[in-house]
């Protein structure tokens, strides 16, 4: 876990599974997670994408934010702080359980590097 930062991380759904069984290794993923640069989750079902929203709010102080399509998407977009629901083939529940709702990935950019730090420097800032 330590040394090399620049690191990615991919797990699949059973993998996940075994690994939330025993707090130990619970432990040992999240630290893992929160110190690789990007995480690649796949085959992961709705509860357990929820699950992992649910760790990474109740161990740390980051600020979670979930990006979904579908309505198997919805779980984890209502337990992350920030919720984009994306607009496309698989219906319009995750945009209807989302904060924010857009149309195209291309507009997650914008949205998240200036949209974001300004919502986020108005709501950090002391007034």
């Amino acid at each position: 876990i330590k040394g090399d930062s620049n690191c990615g991380l991919v797990i699949d759904g059973r993998t996940l599974q075994f690994i939330l069984e025993d707090h130990d290794s619970s432990t040992t993923f999240y630290k893992l997670a929160m110190s690789s640069t990007s995480c690649v989750c796949t085959r992961f079902s709705p509860s357990q994408k929820r699950r992992l929203v649910d760790e990474v709010r109740k161990r740390g102080s980051s600020i979670t934010l979930a990006i979904g399509d579908g309505a198997n998407d919805v779980p984890m977009i209502l337990g992350a702080h920030v919720g984009i629901g994306l607009r496309g083939k698989e219906g319009s529940q995750a945009v209807q359980a989302s904060d924010i709702a857009i149309s195209q990935f291309a507009f997650l950019v914008p949205l998240l590097l200036c949209h974001g730090r300004r919502a986020y420097r108005r709501v950090a800032s002391p007034s």
